[in-house]
């Protein structure tokens, strides 16, 4: 799959070093910004499963 991208991208390679990045760091920000903050209600994640006694 990432040959493919590769070899999609246009320009010699320090340009699709560029794009390539480009596209990380897009995916990343997407990612980050908006499926994690929509998911995070729906993740057990900060459900305690040890309680704690008053002592």
């Amino acid at each position: 799959m990432y040959g493919l991208i590769w070899r999609i991208l246009p320009g010699p390679w320090p340009v699709k070093l560029v794009l390539a990045l480009g596209l990380i760091a897009g995916a990343a920000a997407l990612l980050w910004y908006i499926v994690f903050p929509w998911a995070d209600p729906y993740m057990p994640f900060n459900d305690g499963a040890v309680d704690v006694g008053g002592g």
